[in-house]
């Protein structure tokens, strides 16, 4: 039993070396095809090995014995992320070519409705692979927002930041990492800030159709995430409540 542990482990790391090796790949064809430049490179390079890296630790950690097939996915989304990174770091010596940034993100965002439906019906859901799901979401969201910046201002950078922002609030109040009642208003709100971002990158709308676009998003966000926050600290944990539980944990540990 120890040695299919031991082999279903690998194989699980190897799934997410295989990962990165196509991460790299992809550089190779966007640098051939575009002709990237160091900042481009070196940015897709730190994602892939970042990604596998993180990865990596957290599957080790969960001890998963699959990979799963909604992981793989998200995997290959999370790629197609990492190539829509490079991009954003090369824009900043030279725009990318407005038909293929385009369509790595569609895709990247296409994708987001499909590692989820497919752990569904395969019955493979995870809380990592929820996690892992969210995050390349999170990160999709930065790097658009930090392109769109370049033309609108630093405040689109609000809307990638909010998230990580809040992340790090919850380390600060501990109850804002209660979980949440499911909700349609949000999945619909963080859905639509990808496409939203899309549209303001792709140049294909007027200013103030972008600006306007833009706007919409952020002040979608903001209410999504307000709504929340004020939910969570209306049903916090009562400071007695928190003293009884300390309490009873000292018993037990005692």
């Amino acid at each position: 039993m120890a040695l299919n542990n031991t082999y279903d482990a690998r194989l699980v790391q190897q799934e997410t070396a295989v990962g990165a090796g196509v991460q790299i790949l992809l550089l190779a064809l966007l640098g051939s095809a575009i002709g990237m430049g160091p900042a481009g490179w070196l940015t897709g390079l730190v994602f892939a090995v970042a990604t596998w890296a993180l990865l990596s630790l957290a599957l080790h950690r969960s001890g998963l014995r699959s990979f799963g097939p909604a992981n793989r996915v998200t995997l290959g989304r999370a790629t197609l992320v990492g190539g829509v990174t490079a991009l954003v770091a090369d824009s900043f010596e030279s725009s990318p070519p407005v038909t293929l940034f385009v369509g790595l993100t569609a895709v990247a965002l296409i994708l987001d409705g499909v590692d989820g439906k497919v752990a569904r019906r395969t019955g493979t859901s995870t809380a990592l692979g929820a996690r892992f799901d969210m995050e390349v979401d999170a990160f999709l969201i930065l790097v658009l927002s930090v392109y769109v910046s370049m033309s609108l201002g630093p405040w689109v950078l609000l809307i990638g930041a909010m998230r990580y922002g809040f992340v790090a609030a919850a380390r600060v109040w501990p109850w804002l990492n209660a979980p949440l009642p499911p909700s349609t208003a949000r999945k619909t709100v963080a859905a639509l800030q990808g496409v939203f971002l899309l549209l303001a990158a792709s140049g294909y709308l007027p200013y103030a159709a972008t600006f306007a676009v833009t706007g919409a998003a952020l002040a979608a966000l903001v209410w999504s995430f307000g709504r929340d926050i004020v939910w969570l600290y209306r049903n916090r944990p009562s400071r007695v409540r928190q003293a009884r539980v300390a309490e009873v944990r000292e018993l037990v540990a005692s």
